[in-house]
């Protein structure tokens, strides 16, 4: 039994994780800004009020735990404004700093501290193009926000010798939230169809396997740094869409063009008219199983429960 403290506990991700933790019989604490409509959604769980911009009586809640998994952070999918740009800093950097600092005042440490990323990090990158971890970081407002965000993970290693594992999560799919809910609104319509050419590739995972791979870098000690939260079965746009619409009985052919989505989106259009081929390199050498190695079965588990 460990004992666990994690933020972004009522999360989509969140949810799946804390669940599945206490079922294995840990003890949860959850940090969060709404204490009841958290309670209510975990029970089972210990849930404690912070305020993620500012150091509080939270802190105390770290000393002594096993592990610390950090997975609050403001969504990306809006237009960046300069006031949406500031908080989706705050929200993944700053917040991961000022947990870096509760954990250097903590008498007793915890063992692992785990930190959401994200393949942002690689930035905006060829189909064709294979990522592991050990592959460079992109270019773009994206790839920078990851790259600073991980150095703050990465900071409570080098400061306060706490493991630190950089969970770098892609377009996380499931029941009940996450990506997946704005992807099928088109096609129930009967206007689903691939963004521009459909060759930009998206690297996806089920809620499933994050909660998996965050339990095995949370568990085997051998897990430090970078860790790629994907399928091992990445898809293009296209393919995406057609898998979509065969499990949903609806068509598939309707394209999007690209400026459409940048005129509504800005720069964040990046986040869906382009992609990158992140392979799982070390989730593969650790021996991890997926649950959801495949798209096609993966959508059709989702949609027959």
């Amino acid at each position: 039994m460990k004992t666990v403290l994690v933020t972004g506990g009522s999360g989509f991700i969140g949810r799946g994780l804390v669940k599945d933790l206490l079922a294995r019989g840990d003890r949860v604490t959850v940090l969060t800004r709404d204490v009841g409509r958290t309670q209510a959604a975990l029970p089972g769980a210990r849930v404690v009020s912070w305020s993620s911009d500012r150091p509080g009586p939270w802190f105390e809640e770290v000393d002594g735990v096993d592990g610390v998994i950090h997975l609050a952070g403001e969504s990306i999918v809006k237009r960046w404004s300069e006031d949406a740009r500031r908080e989706i800093v705050r929200s993944r950097i700053d917040t991961t700093r000022l947990m870096g600092e509760a954990i250097g005042k903590a008498k007793r440490k915890p063992g692992a501290f785990l930190c959401a990323s994200a393949v942002g990090y690689y930035g905006p990158q060829p189909g064709e193009r294979v990522l592991d971890e050990d592959a460079p970081p992109g270019e773009g407002f994206l790839a920078d926000v990851v790259v600073h965000w991980e150095e703050a993970a990465r900071a409570v290693e080098e400061q306060h010798g706490v493991r630190s594992v950089q969970l770098r999560i892609g377009v996380v799919i499931g029941e009940g939230g996450g990506a997946l809910d704005k992807m099928i609104a088109p096609f129930r319509l009967f206007l689903g169809g691939p963004i521009g050419d459909g060759k930009q590739v998206t690297s996806w995972i089920h809620r499933d396997d994050v909660v998996g791979l965050t339990l095995l870098a949370l568990d085997n000690e051998a897990v430090r740094g970078p860790l790629n939260v994907t399928a091992p079965h990445a898809a293009t746009g296209e393919e995406l869409a057609r898998a979509i619409g065969a499990v949903l009985r609806r068509p598939s052919w309707l394209r999007v063009p690209e400026a459409m989505v940048k005129l509504g989106m800005g720069d964040a259009a990046e986040i869906i008219t382009t992609g990158q081929r992140v392979y799982p390199r070390r989730a593969e050498a650790l021996g991890y199983q997926f649950r959801h190695a495949r798209l096609a079965p993966a959508l059709e588990s989702i949609f027959s429960r």
